[in-house]
């Protein structure tokens, strides 16, 4: 029988709950690898065993819903409860509040020139010549993720454009955001040096999207959302460069514009000439506009 009249200094205290007895790396191991089983497999399984490998026009929109709701169901709701049996709440560790006007308006300048500085990477990236073996299975895969793409993207109408920008650019801009610099970078920070965390935070976030064609874009994409919130303590603002970035990506084939658009290059023309002005002159403005960037969050990172 248990000694009634043991001090209360002498008592055992309570184990803590398991999510918060791991380590950091023991935590992001693990909450990467649940989200990966709930997204890519279950739900990929269940989205393909319903609709199909690959987008049709009959299926398109379907396939937005089913990618929506399979990242809020299997990305959102486990990052939140991780985020609470982690911390106990979710708005302070997670950093979420109103970033500042100035903030969005120079944040949103760079991601817009980032964007054309990695279109420059991705057009040379395309003329690096391969054996002819290998290109056409290249070709053929790179084909095949293009065009499921463009199915799931590409709006007939304003009303359907509206649900493509609310299921391809807003949620996952949200969602994607909250997992990868809210619980992961959050979690390496305390393992690491804040850019540290995100710089993995942002490799991790190239690779997860499992997308061999595009790893170094998005891994740029990825570590520029990490410095953000890095400098900024704010995760909001993250997500709305992400969603600048997708919802320009959107607009782009509503528009018609095609895939290797060119800000600064008259006409819209992809030389070698053209790309090379473009890729330098965005260069510059997304040098210029992180720089202010930086100056205006600098209150933030006083010691």
């Amino acid at each position: 029988m248990a000694d009634l009249n043991v001090p209360p200094e002498l008592t055992p205290p309570p184990t803590e709950p398991f999510f918060r007895r791991i380590s950091p790396i023991a935590f992001v191991i693990l909450s990467l690898a649940l989200v990966f089983v709930l997204y890519q497999v279950v739900a990929g399984v269940v989205t393909i065993l319903l609709l199909g490998q690959i987008a049709t026009k009959e299926t398109a929109v379907w396939m937005r819903v089913a990618t929506a709701a399979g990242q809020i169901l299997c990305i959102l709701l486990p990052t939140i409860l991780l985020a609470r049996a982690r911390y106990g709440h979710i708005v302070v560790p997670l950093r979420m509040h109103l970033p500042s006007p100035r903030d969005v308006i120079t944040v949103c300048i760079a991601v817009v020139a980032l964007q054309q500085v990695l279109q420059g990477y991705m057009i040379a990236q395309d003329a690096i010549p391969l054996p002819p073996q290998i290109q056409r299975y290249v070709d053929m895969f790179k084909r095949l993720i293009e065009e499921t793409y463009r199915m799931l993207v590409t709006a007939q109408s304003p009303l359907e454009f509206a649900g493509v920008v609310a299921t391809v650019a807003l949620v996952p801009a949200i969602v994607e955001e909250l997992l990868f610099r809210g619980l992961v970078q959050r979690d390496l920070e305390e393992v690491t040096s804040g850019m540290g965390a995100a710089v993995m935070a942002g490799v991790i976030f190239g690779f997860y999207h499992l997308n061999p064609f595009s790893i170094i874009p998005l891994v740029v994409l990825g570590v520029f959302f990490g410095f953000i919130v890095h400098r900024s303590k704010n995760i909001t603002l993250a997500m709305t460069a992400h969603f600048l970035n997708n919802f320009i990506a959107c607009c782009a084939l509503y528009l018609n514009v095609g895939d290797d658009y060119l800000v600064f290059a008259p006409g819209g023309g992809a030389s070698s000439k053209a790309v090379f002005f473009n890729t330098l002159a965005c260069a510059v403005v997304f040098v210029a506009s992180t720089y202010y960037f930086v100056r205006g969050t600098a209150h933030d990172n006083v010691a």
